[in-house]
This record gives C-alpha cells, structure tokens and sequence, in this order.
C-alpha cells in the first residue's frame, strides 16, 4: 500500500496505429490509459493537463491501469463552457463482473446560463438506479474543480471542493450497496442527448463541437489491489489490514466531523435536485438504506 501522485497523463491501449505508438512512447510511465478515441485526447504540461473531448464521432475517455480498495482519489475538472445541454462528463470508480461495484459522479451539461447539475450514483452487486442530483454553487466551466471519493471500511463521502456531498454509510443495511471489490478509476466525456439536461428536451447542439472537458492531476491516495480486476469481487484483506496506517483509514475518517457535517447539511437542504429516496413512482417503498442516516 502507498500513497501516489498520479498526473492525468495517458499510455496507449494496444491498437496498432502511428498515432497510437507516439502515445505509447511519450506515455509509458504513467497509470492510465486511453480507453477510446485517442485522437480525442491532448495532453498538455508533460502530462499535467489532458483534454477529452466529444464531437459527432465519438466521445473519449480513459482508465487505471490498476484497482484499488479503500483510500481517497481526487481529481480535478474544468467542464465543458458555454451551451453544453446533451453533454455528460463522468468521473468514476468501478469494479468488474456482473455484480459490480461503481462510484460515480456526471456532470450534466445545460443551456448557456444554467447551472450545472451533479449526479452521483452508487452501484452495489451490479444494479444502480440510486441517483442524486445537486445544483454546484459555483461555475464548474470557469475554472478548475476538486472532486473526490472517500472510501474506507465505515463510509463513502463524495466531495466537491472537500464539501461533502453525499454520504454511504457501511450498516447492515446497506452492506448490499457498499463497495466491495477493488475499482479502476474511469474519466470520461460522451453524448447523454436523450436524458441528461431536462429529460432529454434539450439535446446537444453539434454546431458548437467539440466540447472539450480538462483534466489535472490525480491524487491517487489509495490502497493497490488488482487481485480480482477480471474476477468476482472478494474481500481485500491487506487493504484492510493497512487501514488504519493512512489517515483514510483512521478513527477520524469513520465519519465526518462538526464541520463537514454542517456543509453537508446546507447542500442536501439548499442544492438537493433529485434524491431517489424521495421517488415514490420509481419507489413505492422507501429503499431500506435510505432511512440510515449519514452519521
């Protein structure tokens, strides 16, 4: 277990091209790679800022080379400016199989002077359909953002510039939906036209391609296990055995402190779009881990 500095730098994936064997070249020491659409990724500063971006053809993306269980990954994001309705970026973790586990956050394009919409969504043994939706209190296009998981062995905090903004705490009755299995971690821009600004009312205006989202550093402090990355998900026991070495695993990290939770309270009272809990047409009956609270 170590703690890592990763750039948001890209190594090849295995297509054999002239354009992918330069990536290959330039970016073979660094841990991620092009999922697709390589030529839809620059990369700027000697790996500091890569640029993804979607026009008519494609979307673009990349991922981990490793897994990992338990610990903090952030990232930072400049989103798409301007009208970007249609256009989702996603920044994840995710395990394998069927019954996967994923963390997620989407950005959801909006018309020019909206306000952009945040989704995040928990996977628990392959099923999802938990979303969130908050208004961000600032303009995530203006200039670059922190976004990051929390994991450990009592909860998972998502967070936007360390303001909290949801929780999952680890309680019988939601160990169904914790993560369980070692994640990759994904980033990715693609064409959410039919559902995510407005229903899908308001779909992308290609005239305006590419849209372009822009990436810096990751701070990747976390625990390496790719012991299961194409297999099951099984329990991590040295990740867990090293927990309470890194400071995401300490007492201190089991839940949030006085301040955190107030910021998390101000959020959930005041930016709270949609909250599948409070669906009743989706959810007759309240899903159990709904009624457990943060803290």
């Amino acid at each position: 277990m170590s703690q890592m500095l990763f750039t948001c730098s890209l190594i090849a994936t295995l297509i054999v091209n002239i354009r992918m064997i330069r990536y290959a070249n330039y970016h073979n020491n660094f841990n991620y790679q092009i999922m697709w659409a390589d030529d839809l990724i620059k990369v700027y500063d000697a790996g500091d800022t890569v640029e993804m971006a979607l026009d008519q053809t494609s979307g673009s993306g990349f991922v981990s080379k490793n897994s990992y269980y338990y610990g903090n990954v952030e990232m930072k994001l400049k989103l798409v400016p301007g009208n970007s309705a249609g256009v989702v970026t996603a920044f994840y973790m995710s395990g394998k199989g069927d019954t996967h586990s994923e963390l997620d956050f989407e950005f959801l394009g909006n018309k020019s002077g909206e306000p952009y919409q945040l989704q995040t969504n928990i996977y628990g043994r392959g099923v999802g359909g938990r979303e969130q939706r908050v208004y961000l209190w600032f303009d995530p296009a203006a200039k670059y953002h922190s976004y990051s998981f929390l994991w450990n062995d009592h909860q998972v905090v998502f967070k936007v510039d360390s303001v909290p903004v949801r929780v999952l705490r680890k309680t019988e009755e939601t160990a169904f939906m914790y993560p369980n299995q070692p994640m990759q971690v994904f980033s990715s821009i693609w064409d959410g036209s039919s559902w995510a600004t407005r229903g899908g009312l308001d779909k992308i205006d290609w005239s305006q391609a590419p849209f372009i989202t822009s990436c810096r550093k990751f701070e990747l402090d976390a625990c390496q296990d790719d012991s299961n990355i194409l297999t099951t998900p099984n329990f991590s026991s040295e990740c867990q055995a090293q927990l309470q070495s890194h400071w995401w695993g300490s007492t201190a990290a089991t839940t949030l402190n006085s301040h955190e939770r107030r910021k998390y309270k101000y959020v959930q009272e005041n930016l709270l779009v949609y909250n599948y809990c409070t669906d009743t047409l989706r959810y007759p009956t309240i899903p159990p881990e709904c009624l457990i609270t943060p803290w």
